[in-house]
Parts: structure tokens; sequence; C-alpha cells
């Protein structure tokens, strides 16, 4: 097989494998709305419950990228999708709210798959072509949305627990067929005795740290709300599990296929340029949804009038189909911000910025029930996620937009 066919052949079996991997990552999205039912949660435990694989997923990404730049990735994918298949099969058999909690960590693994996939991917194609290849990687994203086709009509034909079973046969076979069609170049391989401890000392660069709470919300509030949206749909519009998975996908499907689109854009316009756009399209999106319903009364000339304000299932679904796409071009924006910055060390940094990101994947679930069961607002979800745009939009501003020169130096000399 030619260089570009094993390339080829790479990207494709790795994009699978992610699929398959964020799939099984997002698994209490769906299920996790039985089992709260089942154990009578309130709003922070079942935050906790869909959090918990996200926390296991954010914390191996470092050590992942790492290991990938050592090993090289076909090796370490296999080993880190076979280590979760007894994991996702014992899921099916938990009675009890650790049960769930403590298989739910191991289950978690999957999400470290991202930092492998980068690094693997984007050392088969040249640095011009870098950012639409991760992006179409990065395009795994979407098995949040399969998770939401899949588990909803698995959840309804035969109960919760006939979704890890059939979950942890599919990732088996995903492994075998992984193994099969990737490829390995000694080449890629970076030689390195660095402890996890030196590695982590990227974090005092402040661009890492500045693409690490990017990475929060694009990826961060991504996952985040992936996780909340079937929930929110039922307990905000009434609507049953089949329906309200439908229509979260309509966020979660662009938000992980479109973000080959994204890397392209970085390609041509610039990370800078993107990402910019992309934080401004996500302000106004949050700043309408974060708007409770809300009934007001007005004393008029008549007599009092009562008045309603707030997003139909239609539009909230509309403004989150737009948040979705801009998320999955801002993630893909994060990523060639790294891979122009950090060329020789891409499985590090983009462990770390993924490990900023699934935190803030993990850390957000939580805070979410944490607001509703003090607020009882379904939408103050939505409040924080705009007060985290604000951080970010109001960084980027005095670190990059600030330095961009505008016009042209009127008081130079022309030719």
């Amino acid at each position: 097989m030619t260089r570009k066919g094993q390339a080829l052949s790479v990207l494709i079996v790795s994009t699978l494998a992610f699929t398959v991997c964020f799939m099984v990552w997002m698994m209490f999205g769906v299920i996790g709305i039985p089992i709260k039912k089942a154990l009578d949660l309130n709003a922070t435990q079942f935050g906790l419950l869909t959090a918990t694989p996200v926390l296991t997923g954010s914390l191996v990404r470092v050590p992942l990228g790492i290991w990938t730049d050592k090993y090289g990735g076909r090796i370490v994918m296999t080993l880190l999708m076979a280590s979760t298949v007894p994991a996702i099969w014992l899921m099916g058999y938990a009675t009890e709210y650790w049960h769930f909690l403590t298989i739910g960590l191991f289950v978690g693994l999957a999400g470290g798959s991202f930092s492998v996939g980068t690094p693997y991917v984007a050392r088969w194609f040249p640095k011009e072509k870098q950012g639409f290849a991760m992006g179409v990687y990065g395009a795994g994203n979407s098995g949040a949305a399969v998770n939401k086709f899949v588990a909803p009509a698995l959840v309804v034909a035969f109960g919760w627990t006939m979704v890890p079973h059939v979950y942890a046969a599919i990732m088996l076979g995903t492994v075998i067929v992984f193994w099969l069609f990737s490829h390995s170049d000694p080449a890629h391989l970076v030689a390195s005795n660095t402890k996890f401890s030196d590695q982590l000392k990227a974090l005092k660069d402040p661009r890492v740290l500045k693409y690490c709470q990017y990475y929060s919300i694009v990826f961060g509030g991504y996952v985040a709300l992936s996780l909340w949206m079937v929930q929110y749909y039922v307990g905000e519009y009434g609507l049953d599990i089949r329906a309200a998975a439908l229509l979260a996908a309509c966020f979660s499907l662009p938000g992980g296929v479109l973000r080959a689109i994204g890397g392209w854009l970085s390609d041509k316009y610039g990370a800078h340029s993107v990402t910019w756009w992309v934080l401004w399209v996500s302000w106004i999106c949050l700043f309408v949804l974060s708007y409770p319903q809300t009934q007001f009364t007005v004393v008029t000339l008549t007599g009092e009038q009562t008045f309603h304000i707030g997003l139909n299932v239609y539009a909230f679904t509309g403004l989150m189909f737009i948040l979705g796409i801009a998320w999955a071009f801002g993630k893909a924006s994060v990523f060639k911000y790294i891979s122009n910055d950090y060329p020789a060390n891409i499985g590090t940094i983009s462990g770390i910025v993924g490990l900023a990101g699934g935190l803030g994947g993990f850390v957000l679930p939580i805070l979410f029930g944490v607001l509703l069961d003090l607020t009882g607002i379904r939408s103050s979800a939505f409040m924080l996620m705009y007060g985290v745009v604000w951080v970010s939009l109001i960084w980027m501003y005095f670190t990059e937009v600030r330095r961009t020169p505008l016009v042209d130096d009127v008081t130079a000399p022309r030719p």
C-alpha cells in the first residue's frame, strides 16, 4: 500500500474508533435517565453520574498523549479500547449508585482516545493538511449523536441494561477492525525519557493555558451539554426519551461531523480568526438560551394582562443547532493553534489541552445539577456557560485581538 493509502486508511479507522469510543463515553447521557428514576436521584447526583466517565477520560489524556509520542498510536489505541470492554459489559449488572460511579470510572477510559488519535493521525499528513485531518478525526465526536440514536431504541425495546452489552460488543469489533487496517511508522515516534511532571510544566506557557480555556468551552461545553440535553428536553418540554434524544442530536451531530470543516477553515483563514468568530456566536446563542421561561403581569387601562416569554422547543433546538456548529469549528481551530505552535510536541500539548476540555466536561454537568437544585431554573446551565464564554472573549481580546494590526500605519513612508 502506498504512503497516501496508508494515511487514508489510518484516518478512516481512527475516526471510526474515536466515534465508537465517544459513543460509549456519552452512554450515561441516555441510560442515566431510567437509572435516575430507578434510584430516585436528584439533579446533582444525576450530574455526577453522567460526569464520572468524563473524569477518567480527561485525566488519562496527558499520559496517553505522551505514550502515543513514544510508542505509536496504533498500539496505544488498540490497548486502550480493549481495556474498556470488560467494564462496559459489567455496567449492565450494576444496581447501586456506587456501582455505576465505580464502573463508570473504568468505562471513561474510552474518552482518552482523543489524545491518542490526534497526534497519530496528524503525523501521517503534511502540515498544510493537518488541520483538516485532525478535523476529520475529531468528527468522531458525532459518537455523542450516534448514542442518542442507538441507546433510546435499545432502552425502549429491551431496557437500559441491554445498552452496555451491545456497546461492549461494538467496542470489541472495533478493536479488531482498527488493528487490521491501521499502520505504524517508526519515523513518527518521539524518543523521550521525560516524566509526566516535566510534561505538565507546559502549563506554565500562557499560550497553553489560553488554549485550555478555549477548549474547556468548545469541547468541555459540548460534552457537558451532550450529557445534559436529553433530560433537559424531558424536563423542560415534557418529551419522551426517544423524541428528546432525537432533538438533542440536533446539537450533538453537527457538533461532531462538521469539525472537519472547521479544520479546513482553520487551515485557510487561520486558527485565530475562526476561534474569534466561534466565541462571538457562542456568546449570542448562550445569551438567548439563558433566558428562563417567564410570565409577567402588566397593569393596563383595561386591566391586568399576563405575558409569557420563553423559547419554545423549535427555537431552542435551532439555537442549539447553531451552537453545535460553532463548537465543531472551535474544536478544530484550537488544535490548529497547537499544530502551528508545537509541531514537535503535538501529543503532549494536545493531551494537556484535551485534559482541560475533558475536565470542563466533568465539572460542568455537576455544576448544572447544583444550580438546578439551588435555583429550580433549568436554563441556569446556559447562564453558567455564558459566563465562561465571557472569560474567553476577554482573554482573547487582550492577548490576540489588540495585538493584531487593523490598518496600515498612516505615518509609514510610501514608495
